[in-house]
């Protein structure tokens, strides 16, 4: 998934002329803290809530200050992956995207984005949930897709969850198959380490929903 992919359709650029105000009001409006300013197709920066209320002139046109802007953006042939590296690491609700000639051409909201991320870790497919936990050196994405597959599974989606002082990983897969009997039966045969199944659609929905509200709290921290 590409970010043009994830392009809002509804949330306008500031122009250089509009009034703090205007963006103030246009941030409440869409529950965003940060907007682009763009005149025509030029990008010029994005201006958040805190920097108009710095300014203490939220009446007067934006363009009447001199700004020290911030200018992230993605072009729009960027992944989805790279698009959540710039928005945590920045901490923005919402990321400018530029064309390949660096022309505006929309935006990416947070929620936007945590939405369409949900999609891809498959959180609203039916299926069980399996989270193993192994050495780094010991993990082969080959074998495990051998074992879930030769039990009739298909693997929805497959995350790797690292500690940054540990050499241990967890692998946490999302299958098809809510009776996961046989392929858990087939991991322990090869001696992996099963931290934990989810396989009652009210469990998974649980340890999903709060996977999911980990990564919304990383992305906002």
């Amino acid at each position: 998934m590409l970010a043009k992919d994830l392009i809002s359709d509804t949330i306008p650029a500031l122009k250089t002329s509009d009034t703090g105000l205007t963006a103030l009001n246009l941030m409440e409006l869409f529950r965003v803290s940060h907007l682009p300013i763009v005149n025509h197709a030029e990008f010029l920066g994005i201006i958040s809530d805190a920097d108009i209320y710095d300014m203490n002139m939220a009446e007067e046109p934006i363009g009447n200050h001199r700004l020290s802007l911030l200018s992230p953006y993605v072009v729009s042939t960027q992944h989805i992956f790279e698009v959540i590296e710039i928005i945590s690491r920045l901490k923005l609700s919402v990321v400018p995207v530029l064309d390949e000639k660096k022309n505006y051409i929309g935006l990416i909201t947070l929620m936007d984005l945590t939405q369409k991320f949900a999609t891809i870790i498959a959180v609203n497919n039916p299926g069980g949930l399996i989270i193993l936990e192994m050495s780094v050196n010991d993990y082969t994405l080959s074998e495990i897709s051998q074992i879930i597959e030769g039990n009739d599974g298909k693997i929805l989606s497959l995350y790797v969850s690292t500690s940054v002082d540990s050499t241990k990983i967890h692998v946490i897969i999302k299958t098809n198959k809510t009776d996961l009997s046989g392929i858990i039966q087939t991991f322990l045969r090869y001696n992996y380490n099963i931290k934990g199944t989810f396989s009652k659609d009210n469990l998974l929905d649980d340890y999903l929903d709060d996977r999911f509200d980990s990564f919304l709290r990383y992305l906002n921290t």
